[in-house]
């Protein structure tokens, strides 16, 4: 907890993204310079054992093991010291030169927990440090004993487990290192995890001696047999039973308290209050977000109208030149009133939602509708983060454990709508419409991706994995963290993407008045008019979409020659405008992320869903509100 808080705090700008050779899992990569030192970090992936359960597991495992670093800084949550333990102790049986890091030591001491710093580092045989990430307290000192582990390389120190199971470990050990197997890991680690029955390892050995997998499976039947248990339980228990004898020797809270993040914890995980809180914070989020972003977009509105930068005389003297001056502030109108005033609310209340541990509680509430979709409830997180953005929250569907669940997350994402799309709702529906129709929109848009995902997995075969995920403790968010997150998010907004929007408004005004894009707007004639009920020009619309969805409503601003879309739109077609917005195909960047993560043909297939889909809801909800009407 608070890995890639310290990752950040060492390496600041000067970071390396990328991936692991011949891995999709994320590498990062930095410098530090301290005290003389030019020091290569690396943020191994978050992960709580070395089990081969994961890709994430076997990178980490095979980078400690294999390159061999000079220091590994464990961070571990000091409030759940014991549950977090159980990894350390696996490091020590890789002999990892490591220093442990408790973080959130804060927290732990508001439950009333007090840790003997010096106690743990004894019985661990490591260095200990207490540390506040958030607020960059202890990073100093985890540094400094980091240097110090890699200058002395000072000898692991042996942690034994019960007298069988250690006679168990010692045979194997005896046998790797009289055979001289040269695994690249430590004997006693591998002589472990043969015993644990990991496959690579199982594997790793069979090529190099018959006689140890011959050994290893004997010796564990009659363990097994003996102890009346699985070998890889048995080895479990073992490591918790030393995790908590070394806590109980090492952590002392007297007096048990009952802080409001437990009472918190209570309220967002109950089987029927956890669903409240789960609704109401995603319909918190776009209420803060249209509420907000009204307010901030009528000020602007009443501020740009102030200005007035189109000479009138110039329209007469020279039309081609007042044509593109308006396109330009047509460009910046609708950046400023119909667009920013609602990202950077929405990012805003995002950050602080995931910065207070709020966001994982509601992933876990949704782990049983998850499932329905074939799905489980870590996936909400990357459809979350959909929200703000379908490119990232794609990325970052590298947390699921299979191919099929990551393909299932990504599908659904591309129906969520993010940022840009909730631009689109709010700028058209909730601003000329009214909220409550926004609000239905994307109730309509949850049933349509609930649906859309039942279909995907009948049409994708295999089955579902467990929820497994770490549950943090609640924290109060940090101010600093939050105004940098949104910054980070909105940042390429305002500094790439909005000049797009008012050269962009320049030029499509332009096209539109010397009727260069009318063929475009004859072509989809039969879709745009007939079927959804739409203006002939939204087919020109339709198709800047596709690039980025703001470019919606910047291309209905520049073809209008204003910002009240009233005077091009009746209010069904604003709010069928929106729903096809929402559902048709994600904009060039998404597809190219699709494409890059699972193929050409599944981001193709996934396209063709979303714009069949678009087209079936937008035409069928067009009709409905006209017999309505």
């Amino acid at each position: 907890m608070g890995k890639s808080v310290i990752f950040n705090q060492l390496t600041g700008s000067n970071q390396i993204i990328g991936n692991w050779p011949g891995k999709t899992v994320d590498r990062a990569e930095g410098t530090l310079s301290f005290e003389g030192y030019e020091i290569r970090v690396i943020d191994l992936p978050g992960i709580y054992s070395f089990s081969t359960f994961s890709m994430e597991e076997i990178v980490s495992r095979n980078y400690v093991a294999l390159e061999k670093p000079d220091a590994v800084i464990n961070v571990v949550d000091a409030s759940v010291l014991e549950r977090n333990l159980f990894f350390t102790l696996q490091l020590l049986e890789m002999d990892a030169p490591l220093v442990l890091v408790l973080n959130q030591v804060d927290v732990a001491k508001n439950k009333g927990i007090i840790i003997d710093k010096d106690k743990l580092s004894a019985l661990l045989g490591v260095p200990v440090v207490f540390a506040t990430a958030i607020r960059g307290e202890g990073i100093y000192e985890a540094v400094r004993e980091a240097v110090k582990v890699a200058a002395s390389k000072p000898k692991p120190k042996h942690l034994t487990y019960r007298k069988d199971l250690e006679e168990q470990i010692e045979k194997l050990q005896g046998i790797i290192e009289t055979e001289n197997l040269t695994f690249g890991y430590p004997s006693r680690w591998v002589a472990i995890k043969l015993l644990e029955g990991d496959t690579e390892i199982t594997e790793l050995a069979a090529e190099k001696s018959k006689n140890l997998i011959l050994q290893t499976k004997r010796m564990g039947e009659e363990f097994e047999k003996h102890c009346q248990e699985k070998c890889f339980s048995i080895i479990a228990s073992e490591r918790y039973a030393l995790a908590n004898s070394i806590v109980a020797s090492s952590l002392q809270q007297d007096e048990v308290w009952h802080p409001f993040t437990d009472k918190l914890e209570w309220f967002t995980t109950h089987r029927v209050f956890g669903y409240v809180t789960a609704f109401a914070v995603i319909g918190g989020l776009l209420l803060w977000t249209f509420f907000v972003g009204t307010t901030l977009s009528d000020l602007i509105s009443r501020g740009l109208n102030l200005i007035h930068p189109i000479n009138s005389e110039l329209s007469a003297s020279a039309p081609i030149l007042s044509i593109i001056l308006n396109g330009f502030w047509g460009g910046i109108d609708a950046g400023l009133t119909l667009i920013i005033p609602f990202v950077i609310p929405f990012y805003l209340l995002l950050a602080l939602i995931e910065d207070s541990g709020l966001l994982i509680r509601v992933a876990f509430m949704m782990d049983s509708a998850m499932h329905k979709i074939g799905l489980h409830g870590k996936a909400l997180i990357p459809i979350i983060l959909g929200y703000g953005c379908s490119v990232p929250a794609i990325h970052s569907c590298k947390i699921m454990e299979t191919r099929r669940e990551r393909l299932l997350a990504a599908f659904a994402i591309t129906f969520a709508p993010c940022s840009a799309r909730t631009i689109v709702l709010f700028g058209m529906v909730g601003l000329f419409v009214g909220i409550q129709w926004a609000l239905l929109l994307y109730v309509v848009n949850l049933a349509i991706i609930f649906a859309m995902g039942r279909i995907a997995m009948k049409a994708v075969p295999g089955k579902s994995t467990g929820l497994i995920m770490e549950m943090s403790s609640f924290k109060q968010p940090s101010l600093k963290v939050v105004l940098k997150q949104t910054w980070t998010r909105t940042k390429s907004l305002i500094y790439i993407v909005f000049p797009i929007y008012i050269v962009g408004g320049a030029l499509i005004q332009v096209l539109y008045i010397y009727d260069i894009l009318t063929p475009i707007s004859n072509v989809m004639y039969p879709l745009t008019v007939l079927w959804l009920g739409l203006p002939a020009f939204a087919g020109v619309l339709l198709l800047l979409g596709a690039v980025r969805k703001e470019l919606i409503i910047l291309g209905a601003v520049a073809i209008l020659g204003t910002t009240n879309l009233l005077v091009g739109f009746t209010s069904v077609q604003l709010v069928v405008m929106a729903l096809v917005a929402m559902l048709y195909i994600p904009c060039v960047s998404t597809m190219a992320i699709l494409g890059k993560e699972f193929g050409w043909k599944a981001a193709a297939l996934i396209s063709l869903s979303n714009i069949g889909t678009a087209l079936l809801f937008g035409g069928l909800t067009f009709h409905l509100l006209t017999l309505l009407a």
